[in-house]
């Protein structure tokens, strides 16, 4: 895939080392990282201002455990996907707040880099290539949507 046609992705997450972490493991998987937001506000109004095809999004935010709400509004308004990487799954509202799914932290660098290879295939042909890798738990609606069947290995 060409920098060109990669997908673009936003990371929301306020620790900043952390965040440099993602970028790199995202330009490593060959998408294309867009921004970074540290707030719910910021996270939104970047969203919605770069159309990002994917954005990485943390519960607990700068401004507190705002994380939901901004994906919720990030999937809603800005109409990207979401992927939850937080520590606060459990915080998670049954229908993950639109959010395809989750990988719990922490986390390692290969379950990083295989799920973003595989919410790749998801974004781009609208299908799950299988189950989904070890470490991405699918919320429902998106193993039904996908494909993705009922079985998770994550």
């Amino acid at each position: 895939m060409t920098a060109a046609n990669a997908l673009d992705v936003l990371i929301v997450e306020d620790e900043v080392l952390l965040a440099e972490e993602l970028a790199f493991l995202v330009r490593e998987a060959g998408l294309r990282h867009v921004g970074h937001a540290m707030s719910s506000a910021e996270a939104v109004a970047l969203a919605c201002q770069l159309t990002p095809d994917l954005a990485l999004v943390d519960v607990h935010l700068r401004d507190g455990p705002t994380g939901v709400e901004a994906a919720r509004l990030i999937v809603e308004d800005c109409g990207a996907v979401v992927l939850f990487m937080t520590a606060n799954v459990k915080r998670l509202p049954d229908d993950y707040a639109g959010a395809c799914g989750v990988i719990g932290k922490p986390y390692s660098e290969r379950a990083v880099t295989t799920a973003l290879a595989y919410l790749e295939v998801c974004v781009r042909k609208g299908r799950a290539p299988g189950p989904p890798p070890l470490g991405l738990s699918l919320a429902p609606r998106f193993r039904e949507l996908w494909g993705a069947g009922l079985a998770e290995t994550g």
